[in-house]
This record gives C-alpha cells, structure tokens and sequence, in this order.
C-alpha cells in the first residue's frame, strides 16, 4: 500500500466566487472583497465588516434547508469530485471517508432559531434547527449526499479545523480505512453574534471607512481581521489507488504536523514555539529540511499578535533574506475560520501546479517583526514551488502545518 497521498480534485467556495477558478482568479488579483456588511449593521453589531460569499447560483431542491456552511460545503465538493473524475454511482461507498472541519457548525441556524424561541415561543421553531446547526451536520449531509458509508466525522480545532481534517484524513487512508477521502472546512460566521464576540476580544478591524483596505496580513498599520465565510474541499486518495484510476495528482501531501501551545486561550505561543513544533514534524514526516521550503501560506490573520509571532517563526526558522516566499490570502477572503485551514491548502496545491504565487493585498508598509521575510507584494509572482508549506493556527493554541509537493 502506498504512503504517499495524493491530492486529485479541488473545490472552493469563497468570497472570491463560487468555484476554484473564481477564487483564484481573486487571490491573484489582490482583489479585496471586504464590504460594509448590511446585516451586522442592522443588528446593531459594534464591528459591520465582512467578507461574504457571492449569492450562489443554484439553491435547488433540499439545499435550502440546510445552513450556509454546508450548502457551502454541499457545493464545493461537487466540484472537487468532477476535477477528481469521480462518480459516487461507480465507487464502492464503504470505502470513501467525508471529513469536514468546522468552528462554529450552524451557528447561524441556532442564531436565527433562538430569536425565534425568545420573541414566538417554542413553537416557532424549525423542525430542521438540529441538523442545521449540529456541528457534525455538515460531514453527515454530504455523507448523504454522496453515499458514502465510510468514516464520516467533524474535527474541531477553532481556526485550524480544516487543516485538521486535511490531516485527519490522511491518517485514515494510510491506515486502510479509505481509499478516497473527501476533506475540507466550512463555516458561515459572519453573524451578529459571531461579529459582537470576536469585535469583544479585539480581533476585528475597524477600518469602516476603508472596508477594501481593513485586511491587511502582515502590515504596519493592521488593526485586525474581518470576518469571512466559505468552505474548501480537496479529494485525497493514496497514490497508488489514483494512479490505479489513471488520474494524475496536481500535488502530493508530503508531511504534516499539529501541536498545542498550552499557552492562552487565544493568544499564540509569543515565540510561536509551537508554531515552529509543527513545521519540524511537518518537514520531518515530508524528508525535507527548512532550506528546502520554498513557499509558505501563511495564516496570516492582519492581527497585530497572531502576524508579528507568525514573522517571529518564520525568521526562526528560516532566517532573513533567501528564505521562503511568503503570503496570506486573508487580505482578499478574510477570515474564514474553520475553512480557512482547507482553502488555503487548496491555493497551495494551486501555486505548486501553476507555478505561481498570489500576492497579499494590502501589505505595503513591513514592520520589524517582518524585516527580511519574502511576503509577496502588488502582483502575483511566477515561481517554481517544489515544496510548500501551509500554516493554520486557532483559538485555543491550535497549530497545524501541511506540507504539499509537486508530483
């Protein structure tokens, strides 16, 4: 049986568009979709910044019933499975996993449900507020959709989720218990509640008079994140099965690592120690050493804290000057919690099968903590990248770091 596991389909749903060509056409352009967000300002809520996806298209039959974050999901996995050359009628459905990460499940369903409860009373109530908002909904109704009958389960690790669930998955192909894993994150925060909290704990910014600009990884004058939704989902299978399906691989997961900082509930690791912990497993399970590394998503939030020990790491790790190029697709999409761990594994595997690396909008001035690191400015960079890194990092000292290589 073969270690190596091989990604074969990508699909995103993001506020960059619905589809992986939307996305990347977006993230390539620096196109920021940060807006003043109607329904947080109606609510009242202190911070009215958001990163929405686009109305989608079709919401046919049941779909309507679910929460966004999984008609998010539902969507973005029909397409991983078409760029994977996949039928669920042809395979065997015991032997497909579903693994989803979320933060935040259907908090947007439960929102809605108990103003109802508080203003209407009980019966009020919808009959589908459980399995819209129950975190592990979203894995059981693609389990669904799709007919798969194998391992199908939720992972939670805050801001890290999807990457966890990328990992998740491959420990189940490796050890026999799938041939195909369909993995990713979703969530649909962007609430009042959701808003209200995060602007509580200072992680937002405020930049209303300049939403375009408000997301800014990495710069001088960041103030925070703004909250985003969506959901990526990338089809993993053992090399030897793809290659028994006669379906080339655009990327291969190489490595993987997670740690815990048992530092702060939502602060990370000042030196990111853990951070750093992560990226040596990482490079570790791959074969590879840091001289290696050629490109880094970075988590890259646009927080004062989480950018500058993110830096701290990366120069740790890497020194300053020929380092690894560095970028954060936040300053585009956002924030987009659980997802964020999945669709920006996703625009890894991109910029290792298209030999490009997408700019981060709305970083113009370094500070300190950036000094000699490569982030990638104004434009998309043509690069050969032969070995990548993707970071993710959440709330409760979550690290998790992917690396991905080219076939």
């Amino acid at each position: 049986m073969s270690e190596d596991i091989a990604v074969t389909g990508i699909g995103l749903v993001t506020p960059g568009g619905i589809g992986t060509e939307a996305t990347w056409r977006a993230v390539c352009a620096g196109r920021a979709t940060a807006r003043t967000d109607p329904l947080l300002a109606d609510a009242g809520a202190p911070v009215r910044l958001s990163c929405r996806v686009p109305p989608q298209e079709r919401v046919r039959g049941r779909l309507w019933r679910f929460d966004p974050a999984t008609r998010f999901l539902l969507t973005a996995a029909r397409e991983a499975l078409a760029s994977a050359r996949l039928d669920p009628a042809e395979w065997t459905p015991g032997r497909v996993a579903v693994v989803v990460g979320t933060a935040a499940g259907g908090i947007g369903t439960l929102e809605t449900q108990h103003r109802k409860l508080l203003t209407s009373g009980p019966g009020a109530l919808s009959p589908m507020t459980l399995p819209a908002f129950l975190p592990n909904m979203a894995a059981g109704q693609l389990a669904l959709e799709l007919g798969s009958t194998g391992p199908s389960l939720q992972t939670s690790t805050a801001c890290a989720s999807g990457a966890t669930a990328i990992i998740t998955a491959c420990l189940l192909l490796r050890a026999g218990a799938c041939d195909i894993a369909v993995a990713g994150g979703t969530d649909a925060m962007v609430t009042p509640l959701c808003a209200s909290a995060f602007a509580k704990t200072g992680a937002l910014s405020r930049r209303e008079r300049d939403p375009g600009g408000a997301s800014r990884p990495f710069d001088l004058d960041r103030d925070g994140f703004v909250l985003g939704e969506g959901c990526g989902v990338l089809i993993l299978e053992r090399a030897d099965h793809a290659a028994a399906r006669s379906v080339r691989p655009t990327a291969l997961l190489a490595g993987y690592g997670a740690t815990g900082d048992a530092h702060h509930p939502t602060a990370p690791h000042p030196e990111g120690a853990g951070l750093r912990a992560a990226t040596g497993e990482a490079l570790a399970r791959a074969g590879r050493t840091p001289g290696e590394v050629d490109h880094i998503n970075a988590h890259g939030t646009s927080t004062a804290l989480n950018d500058a020990v993110e830096a701290t790491a990366i120069r740790k790790l890497y020194g300053c000057g020929d380092g690894p190029s560095v970028t954060s697709a936040k300053g585009v999409l956002g924030h987009t919690m659980g997802a964020a761990g999945a669709i920006e594994a996703a625009l890894t595997v991109l910029s290792i099968a298209r030999a490009t690396v997408p700019p981060t909008a709305n970083f113009t001035t370094p500070d300190d903590a950036t000094a000699g690191i490569d982030i990638v400015r104004t434009a998309a960079r043509p690069q050969r990248v032969r070995l990548a890194l993707s970071h993710s990092l959440g709330f409760g000292g979550h690290n998790t770091v992917l690396a991905l290589t080219g076939v």
